[in-house]
């Protein structure tokens, strides 16, 4: 029995297609969301790999430098603010309430584990609504170091008072599966539109493409 579910945030719970308008606004083309994302993605990456801790809205305001250095769009800081700040008021997909409310009335125990630092991922939680069915918030932050490090989810486990192979990780990025799985947890992919897993690590044992579906595939497998 896996009755902790700790749930990634950003593009797993909340959408950044919210986003769209102000990379329009901002760089002509709404598209450069994914680019600037997805450079987002790689610069924690390095942060990981190189144990050079960043917090994430550092990482996600030198990526957004990057992606306008390459298109030659100078950005004031108030343009900047508008994209990263607007990371806080991301709306939450429509499956992630009912799915929440169907688990947590199931009886598991639900937190989010977040490369967010502490004070933006509750501002999130808050302004989608979700905040109070958790029992926890965790942050990376509380370890230093982002998303998929391993100590990141066995600080997620001691958090909330179990061993990693008693929580389960809810994510849509293949990465953050991986991750979570080579650090013991079990995990459940959202292979939400664009989603896949990583091809060279071992899959998760529950996949759907909604967090509904996750839901109640876990409700079936766990409780």
């Amino acid at each position: 029995m896996k009755k902790v579910l700790l749930f990634d945030v950003n593009e797993s719970l909340l959408d950044l297609r919210a986003l769209l308008p102000q990379f329009e606004r901002l760089f002509g083309d709404g598209q450069v969301l994914y680019q600037w994302f997805g450079q987002v993605l790689h610069t924690a990456m390095l942060t990981v790999i190189t144990d050079a801790y960043s917090d994430f809205g550092k990482v996600a305001r030198a990526a957004l430098d990057m992606v306008a250095a390459r298109r030659g769009v100078t950005l004031s800081e108030d343009d900047r603010l508008a994209i990263v700040g607007g990371m806080r008021t991301l709306p939450p997909h429509p499956d992630v309430l009912p799915a929440m409310e169907k688990l947590h009335a199931a009886g598991f125990r639900l937190a989010t584990l977040t490369n967010s630092p502490p004070a933006v991922a509750k501002a999130q939680l808050e302004n989608a609504g979700l905040i109070g069915l958790l029992e926890k918030v965790i942050s990376v932050d509380e370890v230093q170091s982002l998303k998929p490090a391993a100590k990141v989810y066995h600080h997620a486990a001691k958090t909330m008072g179990v061993a990693p192979g008693q929580t389960r990780l809810i994510a849509a990025h293949g990465w953050d599966v991986a991750g979570a799985m080579r650090a013991g947890c079990a995990a459940a992919f959202i292979a939400r539109s664009g989603m896949v897993l990583e091809p060279l690590f071992e899959p998760p044992d529950i996949v759907a493409p909604d967090l509904l579906q996750v839901a109640e595939r876990i409700i079936a497998v766990d409780q």
